[in-house]
């Protein structure tokens, strides 16, 4: 005996969201089965196989999925590990959860995988619905030396979810080439961050100048041991306006601007 699914006067949409990043939704129909699709309604997942008779005025469609993830990476800025994603459209986008592997192995991690235990480390809320691009960022700022990974867990509004794939980073104890990176915040209000890496022992001076080439404030000089520094930076007793901070030492000579607006 055929079944027979009829759907009358609505629209009968099925969305799947699988738990994996490369999964897919999927009805299958058994042979013998007669669909009946009226006017107005669809049947929608990633893939519908139809093994029976397919009849009327409805259609079939293939489920756009929520978020399409155009890329994510990870770069290491010295001691932190910044993330970086873009989406080029959005449906129903609640937000991303940002998940972690240690670098030191587990018994068993998530899933039964060993060595393989993956740890929530913070959220960033999405856009919703968009057709447009949209950038998104994240700083990881409690990493030690060695090996991590990091994936998304997009949710959408409904609780459904997928991950992306993974990307990999190497965190060096001891950073291998001289680095001074951009202040965090900027522009500030009076109170900044600076952070830099020297990759050996050595003389050094991290000092700030006006855009007249004075020096208005020093921060560091005399002798670092090789590794990451990151050192706060009070403009309180400044005028607004940019300033060129500067690390100077053994083989390194770096600048970079920042803006303070009070």
């Amino acid at each position: 005996m055929k079944r027979i699914l009829n759907v009358i006067l609505a629209v009968l949409v099925f969305t799947f969201l699988s738990s994996v990043s490369k999964g897919q939704s999927e009805i299958e129909y058994e042979p013998g089965t007669d669909i009946n699709v009226t006017t107005g309604a669809d049947i929608c997942a990633d893939v519908v196989t139809i093994n029976g008779t397919f009849s009327g005025d409805g259609t079939q469609c293939n489920s756009a999925l929520p978020v399409e993830l155009s890329s994510f990476s990870a770069i290491v800025k010295g001691d932190e590990v910044e993330l970086n994603w873009q989406t080029a459209t959005e449906v129903n986008n609640y937000g991303f959860e940002i998940e972690r592997t240690s670098p030191r192995p587990s018994p068993q991690g998530e899933g039964g995988e060993a060595g393989r235990g993956w740890e929530k480390i913070g959220f960033v809320e999405g856009h919703g619905n968009s057709n447009s691009p949209k950038n998104y960022s994240f700083e990881d700022k409690s990493v030690e030396s060695g090996k991590y990974s990091y994936r998304l867990k997009q949710i959408d509004n409904n609780g459904g979810f997928s991950y992306s794939q993974e990307v990999e980073v190497k965190v060096e104890a001891i950073p291998t080439e001289f680095a001074l990176f951009q202040n965090y915040p900027n522009p500030f209000n009076p109170s900044t961050t600076i952070k830099f890496s020297l990759p050996e022992t050595g003389y050094y001076s991290l000092k700030i100048f006006n855009t007249l080439g004075e020096e208005v404030a020093q921060l560091i000089n005399g002798q670092l041991e090789g590794g990451n520094y990151r050192l706060p930076f009070d403009a309180s007793k400044l005028a607004s306006g940019v300033y060129i901070y500067n690390l100077k030492g053994n083989n390194v000579n770096l600048s970079m601007k920042m803006t303070l607006m009070k």
